[in-house]
């Protein structure tokens, strides 16, 4: 399998939007009731990614994954709220191809992106109960580091984790550009 990473295309916000969709749905399955994805679908997503990238494109970058000429997954990072940080704010992969090696290329370039905002680190939030998602960022490199929060997703006041990874300089120089 090929899978080619570059950057988004303003044109490609929507499926951005209906590909997050579908993998938050499957992702969070076992914490959120089926129902709240449906009250906010497909299209609301869209229409927030379209809004954000609006205002976002000259400070964050987006990467996305094609396999065969479709969508696979996308990264978004930028900088932090978080002092002397840089984000990983998303990784998401179709669900279908969670497990099938887009992920690592994804993570790969964002490494490199993130080195790129000039911080000595990156940090990322996970849901504390999203243990596929903590075990893909843990082989990564990636180490919680004890802060936490409480944030709403669909309405609903979930923990998240926030994980660290503090060697960006090496990331930068050992990253690989684009995957063929």
């Amino acid at each position: 399998m090929t899978v080619l990473l570059r950057p988004v295309r303003d044109d490609e916000l929507a499926s951005v939007g209906v590909l997050h969709h579908r993998s938050r749905a499957a992702a969070y399955a076992h914490l959120l009731p089926a129902e709240s994805f449906a009250a906010r679908g497909p299209e609301a997503l869209s229409a927030w990614w379209v809004e954000r990238w609006r205002w976002e494109k000259d400070t964050h970058r987006m990467t996305v994954a094609e396999v065969g000429g479709e969508l696979a997954g996308f990264t978004y990072v930028g900088p932090s709220e978080t002092p002397g940080a840089a984000e990983l704010y998303a990784i998401h992969v179709a669900p279908e191809r969670v497990g099938t090696g887009i992920g690592r290329p994804l993570m790969v370039e964002a490494l490199r992106q993130l080195a790129g905002f000039g911080a000595d680190r990156a940090v990322l939030w996970v849901l504390a109960d999203n243990p596929v998602a903590r075990r893909f960022y843990e082989k990564g490199g990636w180490t919680a580091d004890g802060a936490s929060r409480v944030e709403a997703i669909n309405d609903r006041p979930l923990r998240q984790l926030r994980y660290s990874y503090p060697r960006l300089a090496v990331a930068a120089v050992s990253a690989p550009t684009r995957q063929p």
